[in-house]
């Protein structure tokens, strides 16, 4: 025996919604405990209703309308646990990241500190006199009692031993 395939027309869905909207959200609400997110689904379960109500062959609303917000539930929560998942990953990689650019930007400052040390030392005076103290090229030349080209030639020196070192340290 064939049971009655029922139609939805505007009448029954309003029907249809007044007798279960609260048992349904009351199920969606006690799983996910968030009032909006359970009022959410059940409002998707009753939208996909009313726009495939011509296309629907259904015998028993109830279960349909019980089934297919469990479906959405369990949707919700298995994305929401993949989400959840996926922020824990990216918090995890993003804070390796961090340490790991961390122990590299203070060993690359170490380094740097080595090889400033390692220069001769007017070269180095002149170096930490511009770069540390801020001082211009004629400040130094006039502390230092050398020539505003002599103070270039030093910084020079200072910059390209830098570079030429670091490049064989980073590569």
């Amino acid at each position: 025996m064939e049971k009655d395939i029922f139609t939805i027309n505007k009448a029954s869905f309003e029907q249809i919604y007044l007798q279960h909207w609260e048992g349904m959200f009351a199920y969606c609400l006690k799983n996910i405990q968030d009032e909006d997110l359970a009022k959410e689904i059940v409002q998707e379960v009753f939208k996909s209703l009313w726009e495939r109500r011509e296309k629907l062959e259904i015998n028993e609303v109830d279960r349909y309308l019980i089934r297919s917000v469990k479906l959405k539930t369990f949707e919700y929560i298995r994305n929401r646990q993949t989400r959840q998942q996926h922020h824990e990953k990216i918090s995890i990689q993003t804070q390796t990241h961090y340490s790991e650019d961390h122990l590299v930007t203070d060993e690359l400052s170490l380094q740097i500190t080595k090889l400033i040390n390692n220069l001769p030392k007017q070269c180095k005076n002149v170096f930490n006199m511009s770069r540390n103290q801020g001082l211009t090229n004629k400040e130094i030349a006039r502390q230092l009692y050398i020539s505003e080209r002599a103070v270039e030639y030093h910084i020079s020196k200072a910059l390209h031993t830098l570079r030429i070192e670091l490049d064989k340290y980073i590569h």
